[in-house]
């Protein structure tokens, strides 16, 4: 892959990850670092205690340049030596050879077409993909063996891969999901530096609703005392609903060990005066209390009544009651729950 003016740096001075290639730095991604490996395995078998409602993922990329100062998947990055902070936004480990590798696996007789998520723990479109375009071979991969799919992003990339989604989604169920957090323009540069504008994400959804999808939208991480109150949820919604999607995931802030400290530092940095009143909050848990995300179920089940939407919460999904598939036209998928 050539890029102008890259610099292959030393990589076993960078990352402890096996099957690493080559560690790349390129002005056009000024301050990130990739780190291109060979991939052995692409399937991820969920384990049997998961909570998750999907037996399998596939994960392109490790690390995320979209920097969101919550994901909850900044502690993956201490199994390379790496920290869960500023590593995990700027050293992305690249899967260069994830589609190959995925196509051998699907061949595989035992293989039997259950559901693959993308999008799971690191997005599958951040800013890479324009790089590595890695995606349309995994799509080619699933559809090819008749596996239903998954995905869910913050990246308008997924533009890019719309006309080849709507034609495999005629022979295996394509379920496409956007993460909309906060529509605040302000705080959302701020929460997640490296993402695409709320509104480019929002016209990526009607560019999927217009092609027959029926596209689901994640209100969440709702962030307590920042994006929770009834006219910020309102203006979510109905912002959500003129989008065209037609389903809403929705759920609070959860902060897992990598995500809390580093999200509670911005706290401390960008909002002193919330610091204890986030440190109360999530002072025996991971999750807000159960009486705070049920106010807030309060708060948001009416709006999504009142504009049409379907819904579930994120409670819902972990206890895997959302199952169901709805009746769509043969022209659209149906949905199937997907996680971030």
């Amino acid at each position: 892959m050539r890029w102008n003016q890259q610099s292959v740096l030393d990589p076993m001075a960078m990352v402890n990850v096996r099957g690493l290639l080559r560690t790349v730095s390129t002005p056009e991604f000024a301050g990130m670092t990739f780190h291109e490996v060979l991939a052995k395995t692409a399937l991820n078998k969920v384990p049997p205690a998961s909570a998750m409602p999907f037996p399998w993922t596939v994960n392109p990329y490790r690390g995320c340049s979209h920097a969101c100062v919550y994901c909850f998947a900044r502690n993956t990055h201490r199994y390379l030596d790496l920290d869960a902070g500023e590593d995990f936004d700027s050293q992305v480990v690249v899967k260069v050879n994830i589609a190959q590798v995925l196509a051998a696996e699907l061949a595989r007789p035992r293989w039997v077409g259950e559901h693959v998520a993308l999008g799971t723990n690191t997005d599958p479109y951040q800013r890479a993909e324009g790089r590595y375009a890695l995606m349309p071979g995994i799509i080619d991969a699933l559809a090819a063996h008749g596996t239903p799919f998954s995905i869910l992003t913050k990246g308008t990339l997924l533009r890019r891969d719309l006309p080849l989604l709507a034609r495999v989604a005629e022979d295996v169920p394509v379920d496409l999901a956007m993460s909309i957090a906060v529509f605040d323009d302000a705080l959302q540069q701020m929460v997640e530096p490296g993402t695409p504008t709320t509104a480019a994400r929002l016209a990526t959804v009607r560019a999927a609703a217009d092609l027959g999808f029926r596209v689901t939208v994640f209100l969440m991480p709702v962030l307590p005392y920042l994006t929770d109150s009834p006219a910020q949820l309102e203006t979510a919604v109905r912002a959500i609903a003129a989008s065209g999607a037609t389903r809403v995931v929705h759920g609070a802030l959860h902060l897992r060990p990598g995500a809390r400290e580093w999200f509670l530092a911005w706290i401390d940095r960008e909002h002193p005066h919330l610091s204890r009143r986030y440190r109360a909050l999530y002072a025996h848990s991971s999750h807000a209390p159960r009486s705070y995300r049920a106010q807030l179920s309060r708060r948001i089940g009416p709006l999504l009544d009142r504009y049409g939407l379907s819904s579930r919460a994120d409670d819902d999904y972990a206890r895997g009651r959302s199952r169901d598939r709805q009746a769509v036209p043969a022209a659209a998928p149906a949905l199937t729950p997907t996680l971030f």
